[in-house]
């Protein structure tokens, strides 16, 4: 940050700062200058000045650079208040140095700041910042990455790729069997799916920086790691496999040149594999050499290609020899362009669907400029325009030839010159020949012709003036294809590797150069594409090869749909040319297209893309790009939690929605644990955290994202909140009050027993007991559970403790550490050790859960119990519920209890009735409550001139003896019921008793002693619950 104050400071050592100049103008903003030469009015000031920080040593050379800098401007309002700049929200940006704004806190500390003269580490700030960018500037100078604007990097990608081998050698077939029309149509057709998927790939890129990884990239980003992993890894081998089958193509042209000059190397597939992997080496040689070296080759194969069109046109408008007429070329004829409008399909593959899978391959070209997005000089603007561009050249190409090869050469030609008509004689001539002076009845009839459009795929190089310019056309289109796809997939296989979805293949992230070239990847991909190519049967990999490519057109139409129906304000394209609806148009019709292609490929590849899906769903990648899944799990959640809170609430469909004063939750696992053990998918959970003001200034800022790590780690669903409050009581009634949202807001809180009640201070003992009656209240449930150890563990991450929530026992300092150590190391120990394991963990096998229901509460006290024998660790478990009766009745108290439990259908095994619960306690058990007591009892007596009454208002929680006495049966009733509980309990798993509501009246320490009295004495956990008396059970059906 820079200087702070409108007037020269001789506070700071001038010596020590850099020069300063601030340049200030009257009718606007402040301007900006390096040079040495300005002087600063401090009169004339009247708005904050512009920081401009120089070196007086650098001379000329430093001005240069100064002058290039990006200044750190201020506003109007202060001069560390800045005006909007790139820069502060470029920060994730590689290659930009970062810069952040100053904080909330800052802004208003300035003028306290300016006061006290503490200027220094921002002015050096400054001069650090210049000369990082110094440094920036002068690396990104020396590394001059290669980058490619519209046309070179995507408009001729995407034209490359897209004239490929099947337009010379498979067009003129498909409109000898389709015939012009239907030629057209699918022309048409294949260019609605690429064009559509064009304008969702121009969306997307136009929404933000689109960095290197294409296809990849844009999917991941869009709709997150678990669809974008799976594409990125089926997109990168489709991509080089891609490269083997075009490299194959090549060596195959190659090969049938080879032969017409009767050249064979070995045999005709070894011919193949010789040339594939003497072209693919090359080819992975120029891509070494780098983006520049291969973008200059692609130009040379396209000034081959448009060579080779101008080439086949100008043969369309040559009068025909009569070598050429014998095979059935005869120029632009009318009877001709009528004879071929309309389909004429032979052979097993003669059908529209069979003509549509052959030419579609020709389209999966379209996303080659994307592909390299990394690479381009301004990708938002390049992508669309090149790609749309492409598609419309390569669509009138397409159309063109189709049409102009269908009004020159006729379906069938016998290729002999003797069969000519000599005179007008056309007797027994059956055929379109006949009228163009030739006789091809002799093959046409059985359809045996070598010639013609339906029979010769050579067809572009007859009709053309020279016919190895057609030749090194297909050269040059299957090269460049190759060539195109073997820089494409190393670039997408590296941003997926950088992404760590998937493990081990980090080691092919690393990028060389200036232009961060994958020259791990480019290895990877050149020996799958040799295996391929010495493989030389790819007829099965070119079906999966399609299918790969529409899946991925597939997902970026969806990607688009799907971050258009959320209305993420995030989503802001500035391409407006596209439509959700279309592109879900395109991604349904690219889905039915694999299908129809090849089914049994689509299968395969969606079989392949769920497994991979599987995988990255299960392992949950720390990543977050802000994805249209997350936008509509918003909108989802928002939508159900508005229509909810509409919905009158229902006794079937009560769920105990706990909040739970956990402190930090990693401080109290066990209470995290039995909590979320019946909570998890079934209702709503919140964990509290009750902050002081100290703790509030002292606590990091990522804490509470460490805390929800912590809960997702241990895999218990539940939300964190923290209030920051000076005392427990306040903070937890705040909370009661403002936690949730709609109907989804806490019915029940969920406490854990103060076992230091008779150490701890007084306060902290009427804060706590004021807690549970505020809770009742606010009808709510409660819950307070008990462990044998106590639920607080900061001793053993050796942290302060939360002064809300004290713990168990004192925490000593046994190394003599700092007792002031930081939270976020704890927080982050915490984290990255190993989560101590509490009992709620543990497989409970065939123990058994007593319920000791002593007052009807509404019937959470069974439900809570029921709700643990669902979870696995607990399905073991027997229940058993105890109940208060007598003697004379006992049978008939026992069997209501089973008809009421039937009818809840509540599955219990055992009930049973306690007769002695009037009986005296025991003398021993009934002198440990009165000694607990007695550190608390008033006594009116002893009090020298100050009555009871005043004393009291001073220490609420004693209590006199007049109130003890009142209370005593009370007190025997609950030190009789801990009898009970232990003779009947030893062996439990838990035990769940029914909480005491407390009377007015009743003085804080008598009502924790009860709490004390009835909870002691066992070694299994121990719950005190309590309804607020509503009906959460229910046996009827509405």
């Amino acid at each position: 940050m820079g200087q702070r104050t409108s007037q020269p400071s001789d506070r700071v050592d001038q010596e020590a700062l850099p020069h300063v100049h601030f340049s200030v103008s009257e009718e606007g903003p402040p301007r900006y200058s390096s040079s040495s030469s300005r002087q600063f009015d401090a009169a004339r000031l009247d708005l904050p000045p512009t920081i401009v920080v120089s070196d007086p040593d650098a001379g000329l050379e430093s001005e240069r650079r100064d002058s290039r800098q990006e200044l750190r401007r201020s506003s109007i309002y202060s001069t560390m208040d800045l005006v909007p700049q790139l820069d502060l929200y470029a920060n994730t940006l590689q290659g930009r140095q970062s810069r952040s704004r100053p904080s909330l806190e800052a802004l208003r500390r300035a003028f306290h700041d300016a006061e006290s003269g503490n200027l220094t580490d921002d002015s050096s700030s400054v001069a650090a910042e210049q000369g990082g960018n110094e440094e920036a500037q002068s690396q990104q100078v020396e590394r001059a990455p290669v980058r490619f604007g519209w046309m070179t990097g995507v408009m001729m990608r995407c034209m490359l790729n897209i004239w490929g081998v099947i337009l010379f050698l498979r067009l003129s077939w498909i409109t000898a069997q389709a015939g012009i029309l239907l030629t057209w149509l699918i022309i048409l057709t294949s260019m609605v799916v690429t064009s559509v998927t064009a304008l969702s790939v121009s969306a997307i890129a136009t929404n933000g920086k689109v960095a290197s990884g294409g296809a990849y990239f844009m999917i991941s980003r869009t709709l997150g790691p678990e669809m974008g992993g799976p594409i990125g890894v089926v997109f990168s081998f489709a991509n080089a496999l891609a490269c083997a089958l075009n490299t194959v193509g090549f060596a195959e042209t190659v090969r049938d040149v080879f032969q017409e000059f009767d050249v064979v190397m070995v045999d005709g597939t070894n011919d193949v594999r010789i040339v594939g992997f003497i072209t693919v080496t090359l080819l992975l040689i120029i891509s070494l050499a780098g983006m520049e070296w291969e973008a200059k080759t692609q130009i040379v194969f396209f000034l081959v290609l448009l060579v080779a069109f101008t080439n086949y046109f100008v043969g369309t408008v040559i009068p025909a020899s009569p070598q050429k007429q014998a095979m059935g070329i005869f120029g632009y004829r009318r009877e001709i362009f009528l004879s071929n409008l309309l389909p004429d399909w032979r052979g097993a593959e003669g059908s529209f669907f069979q003509m549509f899978a052959i030419f579609f391959p020709s389209a999966i070209g379209i996303l080659s400029g994307a592909n390299i997005s990394g690479d381009l000089k301004d990708p938002a603007s390049a992508i669309p325009k090149g790609t749309l561009m492409a598609i419309f050249w390569t669509t009138v190409s397409y159309l063109a030839i189709s049409a102009s090869i269908g009004s020159c050469v006729v379906r069938d030609a016998t290729g002999r010159i003797n069969d000519s008509l000599t005179g007008n004689t056309t007797e027994g001539c059956v055929g379109l020949g006949c009228t163009l002076g030739w006789n091809f009845t002799q093959c046409n009839e059985p359809q045996s012709c070598g010639f013609g459009l339906a029979n010769n795929l050579k067809a572009l190089g007859q009709v053309s003036g020279f016919y190895y310019l057609i030749t090194a056309g297909v050269f040059a289109a299957s090269l460049s294809s190759a060539l195109a796809f073997l820089v494409s997939a190393p670039k997408v296989f590296q941003c997926l590797c950088r992404d760590n979805i998937y493990p081990y293949i980090g080691f092919f992230a690393k990028g060389y150069g200036g232009n961060d070239e994958p020259l791990r990847a480019y290895l990877l991909c050149y020996f799958i594409a040799l295996a391929f190519i010495l493989i030389a049967e790819l007829n099965t990999i070119a079906a999966l090869i399609s299918n790969f490519f529409l899946c991925s057109y597939a997902l970026i139409n969806f990607s688009c749909f799907h971050a258009s129906i959320t209305n993420s304000p995030g989503w802001r394209p500035s391409f407006h040319y596209y439509s959700k609806w279309a592109a879900l148009f395109g991604a349904l019709i690219s889905v039915v297209l694999m299908f129809l292609l090849t089914w049994w490929a689509a299968l395969t590849t969606f079989c392949i893309i769920f497994f991979l899906l599987g995988y990255v769903t299960y392992n949950k990648p720390q990543v977050n790009w802000g994805s249209s899944v997350q936008a509509g799990t918003y909108n989802m959640a928002l939508s159900y939690s508005v229509s909810l809170s509409g919905v009158e609430d229902h006794v079937k469909n009560f769920r105990p929605q706990c909040l739970v004063l956990t402190g930090p939750p990693n401080q109290r696992p066990a209470l995290v644990d039995f909590v979320g053990s019946f909570t998890k998918h079934i209702s709503l959970m919140i964990c509290g955290d009750i902050l002081t003001e100290l703790q509030t200034q002292t606590r990091p800022q990522n804490a509470a994202d460490c805390l929800v790590k912590w809960l997702n780690k241990r895999k218990v669903r539940s939300f964190y909140t923290a209030f920051a409050e000076d005392s427990l009581r306040v903070g937890a009634r705040h909370l009661l009050q403002a936690s949730g949202l709609g109907k989804l807001k806490p019915n029940t809180l969920v406490l854990g027993f103060k076992t230091n009640w008779r150490e701890g201070s007084p306060d902290s003992l009427e804060d706590y007991i004021n807690t549970i009656f505020d809770t009742f209240d606010s009808n709510y449930c409660l819950c307070i559970l008990r462990m044998m150890d106590g639920l607080d563990v900061s001793d053993q991450f050796d942290c302060e403790v939360n002064q809300g929530f004290e713990p168990d026992d004192p925490v000593e300092n046994e190394d003599n550490q700092s007792p002031e150590r930081s939270s976020a190391d704890v927080l982050s120990d915490n984290i990255s050790n190993e989560q101590i394991k509490t009992v709620f963990q543990n497989d409970q096998g065939k123990r058994t859960i007593d319920v000791y229901w002593i007052a009807d509460d509404g019937g959470l006290t069974l439900l809570v119990p029921y709700l643990l024998t669902r979870r696995k660790r607990w399905r073991q478990s027997k229940v058993r519920v105890f109940i208060i009766g007598e003697q004379h009745n006992m049978e008939e108290g026992r069997k209501e209890m089973i008809l009421l439990l039937k009818r809840f259908r509540l599955d219990f095994h055992d009930v049973v009735v306690v007769t002695d619960s009037e009986k005296t306690p025991h003398a021993r058990n009934l002198k440990r409550f009165e000694d607990m007591v007695s550190l608390f009892t008033l006594k009116d007596e002893q009090q020298d001139g100050v009555s009871a009454q005043e004393l009291r208002q001073h220490t609420p929680w004693k209590i006199s003896d007049k109130e003890l006495e009142a209370f005593r049966l009370k007190s025997e009733r609950k030190v009789r019921l801990n009898e009970i509980i232990r003779r009947n309990s030893q062996n439990a798993a838990l035990v769940l008793v029914s909480l005491p509501v407390p009377q007015s009246g009743c003085p804080s320490a008598l009502y924790m002693a009860w709490l004390d009295t009835l909870t002691c004495g066992l070694h299994c956990p121990m719950v005190l619950i309590r309804g607020n008396q509503q009906n959460v059970l229910t046996f009827y059906c509405q």
